[in-house]
């Protein structure tokens, strides 16, 4: 197998970092980034592996890990945008954003235009974690990306799911021509500290003893993403699609099939981007 160059966000903790290690394992060269100073050091350590610090939280903090993985590496075989989380009351972020809208689906599309000479040049494959929970909350409304007037803790994950996926979708339709293929998954209820820091019923699921010996563990949760980073786009899958146990998604949010929705979207999100940016 050839070794990649594979960049994962939300490495330090989770389906992130077992994923690290076992690409790692097998090969790889993978670059860990991580929110949390402490358990990002200390998995890039164990792999012996580079890794930088970035709360997605700060749009700055994304740019200048952008700028420092574009400086670092001439090549990026795999971008694998893994961070991402559910939250609990409605807050804002210093650039004016919705928390669960900006570190899940805006801070990921930015950094991943950052890299996109990159992601050219190289040929790569763009991951993106998404969730079942695009089909069981997810609800776009492109002039309140925001969630202004129907917040929710689920409803904000559900919709940044479903983003995940029409991204996936459009960075396909614009780049794959250019030799850039994307993908979406999810990785099934993972037996992780997702949701610790929501007010949502799914903090009592997944911090339940019930709940958690019902789940996957990180290993396997972390599966589909590592088959999606070794394999061959266009021969072992298609770019462009959301994967459910390996296999495009049998049942989806209608609204995760509508192209023009993906396009507002991203045009919104650059809107969006570019505003903050002034």
């Amino acid at each position: 197998m050839t070794s990649k160059t594979i960049v994962i966000t939300g490495a330090s903790d989770g389906i992130g970092a077992a994923g690290a290690r076992r690409l790692h394992q097998d090969g790889h060269n993978v670059v860990v980034v991580g929110r949390s100073p402490q358990k990002t050091r200390a998995i890039a350590h164990e792999l012996g592996a580079d890794s930088f610090v970035a709360d997605f939280a700060t749009l700055g903090e994304v740019r200048e890990l952008a700028a420092a993985l574009d400086a670092r590496y001439p090549v990026i075989d795999v971008l694998v945008n893994n961070a991402g989380g559910i939250f609990g009351d409605r807050t804002r972020t210093v650039d004016g954003f919705e928390k669960t809208f900006q570190v899940n689906h805006l801070a990921p599309f930015l950094l991943t235009q950052l890299l996109l000479d990159t992601l050219i040049a190289s040929s790569a494959t763009v991951i993106q974690t998404s969730s079942s929970g695009a089909r069981l909350f997810g609800k776009l409304a492109i002039e309140d990306l925001n969630h202004n007037k129907d917040f929710t803790p689920q409803l904000a994950y559900g919709t940044v799911k479903l983003e995940n996926i029409l991204f996936t979708k459009e960075l396909h339709r614009r780049y794959n021509g250019q030799g850039v293929s994307a993908a979406a998954f999810h990785p099934g209820a993972v037996a992780t500290s997702f949701a610790t820091e929501s007010d949502s019923f799914m903090r009592r699921i997944y911090s339940s003893r019930l709940g958690r010996a019902l789940m996957v563990s990180p290993e396997k949760g972390a599966n589909q993403m590592v088959w999606l980073a070794e394999s061959r786009p266009g021969a072992d899958w298609h770019s462009g699609t959301y994967y459910e146990g390996r296999k495009p998604a049998r049942r989806n949010n209608p609204q995760a099939l509508d192209m023009d929705l993906a396009r507002q979207l991203w045009d919104r999100s650059e809107q969006l981007l570019a505003q903050a940016a002034s």
